[in-house]
């Protein structure tokens, strides 16, 4: 079976709430489940970094929703549940990827725009609230993605212009450098539960402070948002239409078909809304309350935590090294090595010891010859006794060119030579006399 690799980013800006559980966690946990997935949860600490500067609420931040993810249920030992700051990798591959994306494709980003055009509406100069953070927020998101070759990233709809730049960017490198080293991830936009609406009716939101907690609070927070909940002013016993409504669209997200029947059916004939918001903190909290109970241990555990992330820490690296040493050697960081075009310097051959060599010609007369090799470097001239000859030799051997007077081929280097053959003699003398 062919596996398929689904990455989801966290954002760690902050606590979770009902929203986010049924929009994105509950979801992700359930599709890590399916046969040939392999799943990727990272806490985007890095990209936090560009809305908060609270170092604080950033540490408080990435504990809370890591229990959070672990508390829900995510299998930790199957799925991938990592920092993204403990992966040095993404941040090499950052900035090779940066070194080939235009300006241009970054100056067409959503949150670009949207923050230029919001200092323009104030008056400032067009990039007074840019941060080089913000700008390049979408090169960190594309190595967030390429570094793993992630098939599908589960996005909002407002996140799916980063996806088709991360598109952009891998197809450039591997263009660029003539090897598919990346797949091109899908964005997957899945609209159901998107937009569940926070207790006024608009989307569950912090900025409307109109949220449901998922756990903080525990149970007394979960009934005081419920109650909380808008409906309209219809008393116990009068009929009440239950479809569009912020409470019903809350029931269906943790209710089985039979209970959302059952419920539209008691409203439509009198149901108080009091009743149905205690029913409905009952069912949320046969599903929650369970994960809140994990989820409190492991706030008051965090060592847990930090071993369980670290451990998806690495396992996130042994995946993402072999790739990032490929892209290396690809765009030239390689080790040092014999450049193309070089050749390698040969090794020095052993020097030829030189021979002397006596003899007699045919003219009657004695010689001494030095040969290196098949190099005739010393001719000496003819001598009429071979005592005389060899006299004349030990002459030149002991004191050099300047004794060769007289000599019928004479070599520029003939000092060197000599030095050559006393000292090998002279290493032949000594091993004799280990000999014996």
């Amino acid at each position: 079976m062919k596996t398929t690799r689904v990455l989801t980013g966290i954002t760690t800006t902050g606590t979770l709430h009902l929203g986010n559980y049924v929009g994105a966690i509950r979801p992700a946990i359930a599709a890590s489940r399916e046969p040939g997935v392999e799943s990727f949860f990272f806490m985007a600490d890095y990209h936090g970094l560009i809305k908060c500067d609270d170092p604080d609420r950033v540490e408080a931040s990435r504990l809370q929703i890591a229990a959070t993810w672990i508390a829900a249920g995510l299998d930790t030992d199957v799925a991938l549940l990592y920092r993204q700051s403990d992966v040095p990798e993404v941040c090499e591959l950052t900035w090779l990827l940066t070194c080939i994306t235009a300006k241009g494709q970054m100056n067409r980003a959503h949150a670009y725009k949207a923050a230029v055009d919001a200092a323009v509406a104030a008056g400032e100069e067009p990039d007074s609230n840019v941060t080089m953070g913000l700008y390049c927020y979408p090169i960190l998101m594309a190595a967030d993605i390429l570094l793993y070759n992630a098939h599908r990233i589960p996005v909002g709809k407002d996140q799916v212009q980063h996806i088709e730049m991360a598109r952009d960017v891998a197809q450039r490198f591997n263009h660029q450098y003539g090897e598919d080293f990346f797949v091109l991830p899908e964005a997957q936009v899945d609209a159901e539960m998107e937009l569940l609406p926070g207790l006024d009716g608009r989307k569950m939101s912090k900025s409307y402070d109109n949220v449901v907690p998922l756990f903080e609070g525990g149970l007394d927070g979960l009934k005081g948002a419920i109650a909380r909940v808008v409906t309209d002013s219809r008393l116990p016993g009068e009929p009440k239409e239950p479809e569009g409504t912020t409470f019903i669209q809350l029931w269906d997200s943790f209710a089985n078909r039979e209970q959302r029947a059952a419920m539209r059916a008691e409203l439509r004939a009198g149901l108080g809304w009091g009743e149905a918001k205690q029913r409905l903190v009952t069912l949320i909290d046969a599903e929650l309350g369970p994960m809140r109970a994990r989820y409190e241990h492991l706030m008051t555990h965090p060592d847990e935590v930090e071993a369980i992330l670290l451990k998806g820490a690495e396992r996130a690296r042994a995946i993402a090294r072999p790739l990032l040493a490929r892209l290396r050697e690809a765009v030239g960081l390689r080790r040092s090595r014999l450049l193309p075009g070089r050749a390698a310097p040969q090794a020095p051959k052993a020097a030829v010891v030189p021979v002397a060599k006596q003899y007699r010609e045919a003219d009657g007369q004695f010689y001494v010859k030095l040969l290196q090799g098949e190099q005739v470097l010393l001719l000496s001239p003819g001598f009429t006794q071979g005592k005389e000859a060899g006299q004349w030799w030990a002459r030149v051997k002991a004191e050099g060119s300047g004794a060769a007077a007289g000599a019928q081929q004479l070599d520029a280097g003939l000092d060197a030579v000599l030095a050559l053959l006393r000292a090998a003699e002279a290493e032949k003398a000594e091993k004799a006399g280990k000999a014996g």
